[in-house]
């Protein structure tokens, strides 16, 4: 009994550890701006959360960048060229069209080219098939398909 006592207070112990940020600002308009910026923004580490979301150490800097920033009165643009500065266009969920992303923009259009190529040369190969019959192969054909009617 003991046992599961001290157990149940390690693990409530332990939840009381986890760091809860709470940043003073000057007007609620900046307050919207760092919600803003930490949801549009992706943590360099995790691979596919925001800054708000995560909880890996760097996202933690980050959001303290972010809050230094705004406190310093710079505007939305500044930060995120800041941030991008430091770690790429990977901080952006939605990076800008360049010579460095357009090979991620550009990859979904030449597939979708791509697949409709092949589903317009396949279409046309059955095509040709079916048009190539010889008129004893057209005339079972024909019976075949009075019989299923």
């Amino acid at each position: 009994m003991i046992k599961i006592f001290l157990l149940s207070l390690f693990f409530y112990v332990s939840c009381s550890w986890a760091v809860i940020e709470t940043y003073a600002f000057k007007t609620p308009e900046q307050q919207a701006q760092y919600n803003r910026l930490i949801d549009e923004l992706r943590c360099p580490k995790c691979q596919n959360q925001n800054l708000s979301g995560s909880n890996a150490p760097i996202a933690q800097d980050l959001r303290f960048q972010v809050y230094r920033l705004i406190n310093q009165d710079k505007p939305e643009n500044e930060i995120i060229d800041f941030l991008v500065a430091r770690y790429g266009d990977f901080v952006r969920y939605n990076p800008p069209i360049n010579t460095h992303t357009f090979v991620l923009w550009g990859i979904p259009a030449v597939l979708f080219f791509i697949g409709l190529l092949v589903v317009f040369r396949i279409k046309r190969g059955v095509q040709e098939k079916a048009s190539s019959l010889t008129t004893e192969e057209a005339t079972r054909l024909d019976e075949i398909l009075k019989v299923t009617r």
